[in-house]
């Protein structure tokens, strides 16, 4: 009697697991479906033709979730297709990794010690479900369109000989169930590493104080951007036009544009082209200076040549930098010292600058010929944005120190004050 109450003692927690894992997937990926669907449906998706609304859908939030998508052409045997695509519409990324994250931790929130074991089984029944959910998305995400020549000569002869271009898509499923996995993992660790209240491992304990003030004032200092990009979204919406352009640029990629406007600010520069009748979602400006014949460089002082506010972007990088630096140092332990808060900070503002980097980059082309004749007007078209990577890393090490010696400095008062008060208070109890 006592080993069956045993063992139903020790089903209650295993299914309440299983249980809560399929709740945060489930709520993280109907949440960047939603997204996914509202920004598509904004940028007038629903006019494609074959009515794939669906399946672009499971397409974005795919890539979104670290997945490949492949685009594919083929116009018989008298023309040439060539497509590329490498995008992640961080939006939807965002709503799903704060979802699933929030979820994640909020079962542990009242636990003072995580064994490593049980970290691991959750992350595994979180990953179970993850990737079948996304297996199921990858099978979907496939759809081919007849691309139209017009009223010419060359669609005249398509339509005649069965070359009418066609262009598709299709996700490689192993490709997204890697690089999906490896999303999630990087979801979780960043939630255990901003979580105050979420318990490690003994063997992680000792490294919270030196990481967890970093990686919180990293991640407020992303979302701070985000939250400024929306709110100058919101206005721009509803005071310069085109609000289905703009709302589709909100749902789709808020962030993209956001956080490489903190990299701007902070002085690195990117490289890109814009060619053909395609573009990025980008303010008109941005998109002036990347459609310079040949490529060209985009940065502060080439956008500033456009217009002279870009300058302000360098002071939105001073104020919220220096925050995010005083916000460290307050949530640091006393001990901590001014060079040690440089040291962090300045690695921290690396590897976050390095994320946005990576995250940030964009490539797509597709190009169409018809017996031999290449370049047909609006048919083709190349859009990148690559960043200078080692330069944008090196002004964010300096950065990063900069603001951790001053940070350190701003926060010696509070931390004082708030040690004083934490004093009073114990005489207070002990009496």
């Amino acid at each position: 009697m006592s080993q069956h109450a045993a063992s139903r003692s020790g089903l209650g927690p295993a299914v309440r697991g299983w249980a809560e894992a399929l709740a945060a997937v489930l709520a993280g990926l109907v949440g960047m479906i939603v997204v996914a669907a509202l920004g598509l449906w904004a940028a007038g998706g629903t006019g494609l033709p074959g009515n794939p609304f669906l399946r672009v859908v499971a397409a974005i939030v795919v890539m979104a979730a670290g997945g490949t998508v492949r685009l594919s052409g083929d116009a018989g045997v008298l023309a040439e297709t060539q497509a590329e695509l490498s995008v992640v519409p961080l939006s939807v990324s965002l709503v799903g990794a704060l979802v699933i994250a929030w979820l994640f931790l909020r079962p542990l929130r009242h636990r003072a010690v995580l064994g490593t074991g049980e970290l691991l089984l959750r992350f595994v029944r979180l990953a179970v479900f993850w990737l079948l959910g996304l297996a199921g998305l990858a099978a979907a995400a496939r759809q081919t369109f007849e691309v139209s020549l017009g009223d010419s000569l060359l669609g005249d002869i398509g339509d005649l000989l069965g070359a009418s271009p066609r262009v598709g898509f299709a996700a490689g499923v192993a490709p997204t169930l890697l690089y999906g996995l490896l999303w999630l993992v990087g979801v979780t660790a960043v939630a255990l590493l901003v979580s105050r209240r979420a318990p490690l491992p003994a063997r992680l304990v000792r490294f919270q104080a030196s990481v967890r003030p970093a990686a919180f004032a990293m991640l407020s200092l992303l979302l701070a951007y985000v939250v400024i990009a929306l709110c100058a979204g919101l206005v721009a919406a509803a005071t310069q036009g085109h609000a289905g352009r703009t709302f589709a640029v909100i749902l789709l990629a808020l962030p993209n544009l956001a956080w490489l406007a903190f990299t701007l600010g902070l002085g690195a520069s990117w490289e890109g082209t814009v060619k053909g009748p395609f573009g990025l979602p980008l303010p008109h400006e941005l998109e002036e200076v990347l459609r310079t014949p040949g490529g060209s460089t985009l940065n502060l002082s080439t956008l500033s040549e456009r217009d002279g506010r870009a300058w302000w972007l360098l002071v939105a990088a001073v104020v919220l930098v220096l925050a995010a630096a005083f916000l460290m140092a307050v949530r640091s332990p006393d001990r901590v010292r001014p060079w040690q808060h440089a040291d962090r900070m300045g690695i921290a503002l690396v590897l976050t600058v390095l994320s946005v980097c990576l995250l940030a980059r964009v490539t797509a082309r597709y190009d169409l010929s018809v017996i031999g004749v290449g370049d047909i007007e609006g048919l083709g078209g190349e859009v990148t944005l690559q960043p200078r990577l080692w330069g944008a890393l090196g002004i964010a090490l300096v950065w990063g120190l900069a603001a951790g010696l001053i940070g350190s400095a701003l926060a010696a008062p509070v931390r004082r004050r708030a040690a004083a008060a934490a004093a009073r208070a114990k005489d207070d109890r002990a009496r």
